[in-house]
């Protein structure tokens, strides 16, 4: 098998307009809806479980709420949670959110730790260390949700949601809302899901067992003998050949 063709098929046949629908759902269907930063990134970090019940949740929530005060944050979500997150979680993240707008931007802050050695993974830790010092919480939900500031790739969490963030951020097409500068493209890294780790590894893609970071970068190299430029243009292909058990 031709694994470089059979993905860029893949890739051609799902970059289109009806991709993602109600009755295909992804919670960036939630996203475009709003095509903002911020709001895509709470998207992106509820983004797992059920997707039926990730994009429902997501259509619970007021979003113009960033926009308001603390109080007015607390009482609206006062009985919204999803699975591991209460809702002082959600209301934690919101109010964070909120204060980081109101002094910059979560491209700025991404790009301040991205920029001296052109690495994502410091871009993130520099966007989670900001929201964690912006509203000090902690509870096992909100630490799940937000993450914490990763120093090693080996047996470290991979980062999913943040890094399918960035792919939405970063690629534009179809499917992706490209809402950030483009500079960033060839440095993603694959958000790696137990989809794309299964399918990855049946068409020798991957060969790490173990579901990490390390295996997302990994993965992602393999990708980059594909199209150096776009790596990243293969992984909602490979998610949704395991999605929809094409293999």
């Amino acid at each position: 098998m031709d694994i470089k063709k059979r993905l860029d098929t893949e890739v051609e046949k799902r970059n289109r307009i009806g991709e993602v629908s109600e009755s295909s759902l992804d919670p960036i269907l939630v996203a475009k809806r709003y095509n903002d930063p911020t709001i895509s990134l709470i998207c992106a970090l509820f983004s797992y479980g059920n997707v039926k019940q990730i994009v429902k949740f997501l259509n619970s929530l007021d979003f113009s709420l960033l926009q308001k005060n603390d109080e007015e944050i607390k009482n609206t979500l006062a009985n919204h949670y999803y699975r591991f997150q209460k809702s002082d979680d959600v209301i934690a993240l919101f109010i964070a959110l909120k204060r980081l707008n109101e002094k910059t931007t979560l491209e700025k802050i991404f790009h301040d730790g991205y920029k001296n050695k052109k690495n994502i993974i410091d871009g993130l830790n520099s966007v989670i260390s900001y929201i964690l010092e912006e509203y000090p919480y902690n509870s096992r939900g909100y630490s799940f949700l937000i993450g914490k500031v990763t120093t090693k790739t080996k047996g470290a969490g991979a980062l999913k949601r943040w890094m399918m963030f960035l792919r939405w951020m970063v690629r534009k097409d179809n499917i992706d809302m490209g809402l950030w500068s483009s500079e960033y493209i060839q440095d993603l890294i694959i958000p790696l899901d137990t989809h794309t780790f299964n399918v990855s590894k049946k068409l020798g893609l991957l060969k790490r067992k173990t579901y990490d970071l390390h295996a997302a970068i990994e993965l992602t190299e393999a990708l980059k003998g594909f199209d150096s430029k776009d790596p990243m243009k293969y992984d909602f292909a490979l998610y949704r050949i395991g999605q929809e058990k094409l293999l």
